[in-house]
């Protein structure tokens, strides 16, 4: 997938006001119309500065994408890094300037999902009252928050128009109730934390979409959770009892004899808890001690004139 630069795109800055960014951008849409140009890539033309703006224009999504850096050049390969935007905050948004099944694949990665917003409406002859639109934001726990539940303080990032027409991002801080057996991918709701409401409309709530931050032993599918185990030949080839690390504490498993690499040992009730509670999986992995001394390599040899073994047998070579 290829990065967009979408100033270069449009001609400007990095630097430009909010109106400088709309007047290259209707010049653009003027001189690339496929209804106006004639050149061969016009429709094409057009179609990026229709994705550069939609981008650039709303403060929210400028200062998401300006936090990718300003390293990358356009058309370089890129990805997205892991929970790149966590932190921002976007309010219901929508898309106002374009059809978004036209816009690429580079913009889909970043901001595919777009939320509207809410509409108001007329209870009297002059009063309006609208509901606040609602904000979305990502949130990186701990994994073990979720097995514990939490209270966390988290400061989101909400970009927001100076007086001269720059982005500027401004942080709040919120004190945030994790529940236990929260997932990845489901939100929290902090009512009344949204956009305030007109008239006698209600503010909007805050939504915040839970990742998992990366853990150095487990992995996390759904509410299951795998753990890669180390294991030495003779624990897997006679049988053995490990002790076993699990999120709510180390528990003695029982490893059968035979027991071969890859093989699954499920502990069931010990994943996210919930519901049912998900389970954890212990993923055999058989650990080779290293032959570095000269008693190491006699055991080898001896193992190798002893026990006649070919690995590839069912190779048929």
């Amino acid at each position: 997938m290829e990065y967009k630069d979408y100033y270069k795109i449009l001609g400007v800055e990095r630097s430009a006001t909010q109106d400088e960014i709309k007047r290259a951008y209707r010049k653009l849409a003027r001189t690339y119309h496929p209804d106006v140009s004639k050149e061969a890539d016009a429709e094409t033309k057009f179609k990026e500065a229709g994705e550069a703006y939609e981008v650039l224009k709303d403060p929210e999504k400028r200062a998401a994408y300006d936090e990718l850096g300003a390293n990358w050049q356009q058309g370089q390969d890129f990805r997205a890094p892991p929970n790149w935007d966590a932190g921002f905050e976007f309010r219901g948004g929508g898309y106002t300037e374009a059809d978004p099944s036209q816009f690429s694949d580079f913009f889909d990665s970043l901001f595919g999902g777009a939320r509207g917003g809410r509409s108001g409406q007329f209870t009297g002859a002059r009063e309006f009252h609208a509901q606040g639109q609602d904000h979305h934001a990502k949130v990186v726990i701990d994994l073990q928050d979720a097995f514990d539940g939490a209270k966390r303080t988290i400061t989101l990032r909400a970009p927001e128009v100076d007086d001269e027409g720059h982005v500027i991002v401004k942080d709040r801080t919120l004190s945030v109730t994790i529940p236990k057996g929260v997932r990845e991918g489901q939100h929290i709701r902090l009512a009344g934390q949204g956009s305030p409401g007109m008239g006698r409309g209600k503010a909007g709530d805050l939504y915040l979409e839970v990742r998992f931050a990366p853990d150095p032993l487990y992995r996390v599918e759904g509410k299951d959770v795998y753990l890669d185990l180390p294991v030495a030949p003779w624990e897997a080839a006679l049988g053995a009892s490990v002790k076993t690390p699990t999120p709510t504490g180390p528990v003695m498993l029982k490893i059968p004899p035979g027991t071969t690499q890859g093989r699954t040992m499920r502990l069931k009730g010990r994943g996210i808890p919930g519901s049912p509670a998900g389970d954890m999986h212990a993923v055999i992995k058989i650990v080779l001690p290293p032959a570095d001394n000269e008693k190491a390599k006699e055991l080898y040899q001896q193992m190798e004139r002893e026990m006649p073994f070919d690995p590839r047998a069912g190779l048929g070579v």
